[in-house]
């Protein structure tokens, strides 16, 4: 026994596990007469365990013939229908765990003389733990990350890890981020935006899926988060209201370079928020506010470029940013009737950004200083979303039609001040931004359970439409290019249909779905740019899924998927205008940057013990067309120009592993490991801006991967604690490569006020070890930098739920 023991914990410890949970089903049918085929009204519906025949739960056919039988737990049962002058039927039935509804459809009775055949049924229910698609996570159990934003908490989440602002999967940062369920311009259309700046607070739970269905946007081969907000169900008027403080910066990483104002120490942060519930019969009133103020020492890196003909340029880039996001959602919930619910909702956010930023640049030895760039940067982000959803149940359950509209509007109003100080001249530049982003959703689903699993089927259409304007005010000598500014048009238009169809048996379970997607993208550029014109693309393409799984027992099962998935540019990668984040280093956008296509496959394989869970997945991914971004200089400068391009194939294959065990009663943890192999092809590709350019790069490789420690910790009922420890392997990026990480995290939380009131305590990067080191490899320089940015913060809160 203690060998079988300690070959499990083996076991254990190179596999992943999965929050395997309980799911609950809504059993419906109809009981009819053989002879007559009429419904039959007040027949006993029983439902029995099929090991002991003991009672589980029952109910009495309407006039319909209706029986519905709710909260049944995956299993194997008899279902027993009792009337007078008719035979009793019994009906053997499994209830699986892939679909909240099953239609167990009719069932026919005969009169008492007659003998009623057996018949299976089965069921599935959509859930965590059998779909093996995606993983859910309740933030409120993040407690080393409570009060900060939803970009903040996702780090420590299993199989997920946070690159630069960036969040990757699997060590992938194309990841579409949804609210709800939708695409808003808070998180981005296609990409991921904007998640460093709205509060954790207002998140119920965040759910990453691996591999999305044909049911979801075609968009992100990297998966899907999609981020749940809070909404209060209880009865009558409720709400919450909380408070949560913060200090950061409480050390100096490393000291300034001569001359330049001070980097931010003991940044605050502050974040009040609001959540208010009225509930009463056929209404349901809510209202969310939230905001999160804070200053940040954004960014302080130290950069040495070295350049073929011997030239060295040492730099340090500080930013010191003071942010207010200010987010409110409200709404109602309308029950018209028994079948049908009409939401109005609406959501407002406003993004208020200053940055303060100081560059100077010396040469090789420190001797002389070459350039002082100091920068302002006042940004506005204005967000207002209007939504309309319509869904109608019709008899069976499950079986509902939903129809929703979808209207964003989000403003950018962005204007950059430049001091450029040379020793010979001190020049005063400007520019500024205004893009206006529209985008308007229609969407049409349809779902109808049947009897042995599911058919979804649907629409969506998008419009989708920016206009820019650039305006560039040049001082003495500017380095900026106040030929490149001026308008261009953004327009795109994406109708889709998917239809998806989900089976289970007693051992077998699969699913087969397939989008078709048309797209038509244009962008208008103004006519008088010196470099770009205006381009575009369209496409008709498939983007299929399946998964196949056998289960070979109640707590072991493995899952075979694959899809095809694309990434569209968005508005920003294509985008003309250059900007000046740094006085060498200029960004700019491609417009004719073409979709990135991805075929994915995973072989996962699950099980679940009564203390723990156990989830492992090997998948290989495959990028057609790689969008990256290229950076290069033009003979006879030595500014740096990043600009977005198609590379050739990349690859990314891996093994993630997951163990989340109950040790004692007072001690769990979770162990997330995943490793895995990244490469990018060798290209060729030619940028156009400033002026025409050819870029070679040889094949990337790299072994990488990040290692995620949660231990938590019940000091008693109600006071609970966790230590997170964190590792990011070396890692490749564009050109280059990304040096490991570690980071150590702790939170402390106490229920108080009769479980009313919850006090938190948490600090991230206990240690303050978290910096980013990078080397760069262009086509005549190279570079080494180190970005000691913020990441210790203490972090106090308080809520409290009336």
């Amino acid at each position: 026994m203690k060998i079988k023991n300690q070959l499990l914990i083996a076991l254990l410890v190179v596999s992943q596990a999965v929050f395997a949970q309980e799911t609950k089903v809504k059993l419906s049918g109809k009981i009819t007469d053989k002879a007559s085929q009429e419904a039959l009204s007040f027949v006993n519906v029983i439902l029995k365990t099929a090991s002991d025949s003991g009672f589980v739960t029952g109910a009495i056919s309407d006039e319909s013939g209706l029986f519905t039988l709710s909260d049944v737990a995956p299993g194997d049962y008899v279902l027993e229908a009792s009337f007078i002058g008719f035979q009793t039927s019994k009906t053997s039935l499994f209830v699986g765990s892939s679909s909240a509804f099953l239609n167990i459809g009719e069932i026919v009775m005969t009169d008492s003389y007659q003998e009623l055949g057996a018949v299976e049924v089965v069921g599935v229910q959509d859930a965590l733990s059998s779909k093996m698609d995606k993983k859910t996570y309740d933030l409120s159990e993040n407690i080393s990350q409570s009060g900060g934003s939803v970009l903040q908490s996702m780090s420590n989440l299993p199989g997920v890890a946070v690159v630069e602002g960036q969040v990757q999967i699997r060590g992938n940062n194309r990841v579409t981020v949804l609210i709800d369920g939708k695409q808003t311009a808070l998180t981005g259309f296609g990409n991921q935006s904007g998640l460093d700046n709205l509060p954790a607070s207002s998140v119920q739970k965040i759910e990453i899926i691996n591999n999305p269905s044909a049911k979801f946007d075609a968009n992100g081969n990297g998966g899907i988060i999609n981020i749940i907000l809070k909404k209060e169900k209880q009865e009558g008027f409720n709400g919450t209201v909380g408070m949560a403080l913060g200090l950061g910066a409480l050390w100096e990483k490393k000291a300034n370079l001569p001359g330049i104002r001070p980097q931010y120490q003991a940044t605050p942060k502050i974040n009040p928020s609001l959540s208010l519930n009225y509930r009463k019969k056929d209404v349901n009133f809510f209202l969310q506010a939230d905001n999160l103020y804070t200053q940040t020492l954004n960014k302080n890196e130290f950069v040495t470029r070295t350049y073929d003909d011997g030239t060295v340029i040492n730099q340090q880039l500080k930013r010191n940013r003071n942010t207010n996001f200010l987010t409110t959602r409200a709404g109602v919930d309308w029950a018209i009737d028994a079948a049908n619910t009409l939401t109005v909702s609406g959501m407002f956010g406003s993004e208020k950004i200053i940055d303060r930023g100081d560059q100077p640049f010396y040469n090789g030895d420190y001797s002389e200083q070459l350039r002082f760039w100091q920068f302002l940067e006042d940004e506005l982000k204005t967000t207002v979303m209007a939504t309309v959803d319509f869904k109608h149940n019709f008899t069976d359950p499950g079986h509902s039609l939903f129809a929703g509209l979808n209207y964003t509007f989000h403003r950018e109003d962005e204007q950059y001040f430049f001091t450029n100080t040379l020793p010979s001249y001190t020049g005063e530049d400007a520019f500024k931004l205004l893009s206006d982003e529209n985008v308007i959703d229609l969407t049409l689903d349809y779902v109808k359970p049947l009897k042995n699993g599911r058919l979804e089927t649907g629409l969506k259409l998008r419009r989708r439409w920016i206009p820019t304007n650039m305006q560039f005010f040049p001082g003495l000598n500017s380095p900026i290019d106040s030929l490149a500014g001026g308008s261009a048009t953004y327009r795109e238009i994406i109708p889709a249909v998917y239809g998806n169809y989900i089976y289970e048996s007693k051992k077998w379970e699969w699913e087969i779905g397939l989008r078709l997607e048309y797209i038509d993208l244009d962008y208008e550029v103004n006519p008088n740019h010196p470099t770009y014109k205006s381009d575009g693309y369209n496409y008709f393409q498939p983007f299929p899924n399946a998964r196949i799984s056998f289960k070979i027992n109640e707590l072991n099962k493995l899952t075979l998927s694959y899809n095809r998935r694309v990434d569209r540019p968005n508005e920003v990668d294509i985008r003309i205008f250059p900007k000046y984040d740094d006085a060498e280093i200029i960004k700019v956008g491609n417009p004719a940057l073409k979709p990135q296509f991805t075929n994915f496959y995973e072989l996962g394989w699950k099980a679940g013990w009564s203390t723990g869970y156990l989830y492992t997945a090997a998948y290989y991914r495959m990028v057609d067309g790689t969008i990256t971004r290229i950076s290069t200089t033009v003979p006879g400068s030595t500014l740096i120009y990043a600009i977005y391009q198609n590379a050739d194939k990349s690859y990314n294959s891996g093994l993630e592993i997951f163990w989340d065990q109950d040790v004692t009663d007072w001690y769990s943890f979770d162990l997330n490991l995943t490793g895995y192999h990244n490469q990018i092809d060798a290209f060729t590709v030619e940028n156009q801006y400033p002026t025409p350019h050819l870029f070679s790069a040889d094949k990337q490789e790299i072994f990488s991967g990040n290692v995620k420690w949660n231990s938590k910790f019940k000091f008693s009922d109600g006071f609970s604690g966790q230590l997170t420890a964190i590792y990011l392997a070396p890692d490749i990026i564009p050109q280059g490569k990304i040096q490991a990480r570690f980071s150590l995290d702790m939170g402390l939380k106490r229920t108080v006020q009769q479980g009313n009131g919850e006090l938190f305590l948490n600090a991230t990067d206990l240690l303050n070890t978290m910096m980013i080191k990078k080397t760069i490899d262009g086509n005549d320089f190279s570079y080494t930098s180190t970005d000691y940015y913020e990441t210790q913060v203490i972090r106090v809160g308080y809520s409290y739920k009336f």
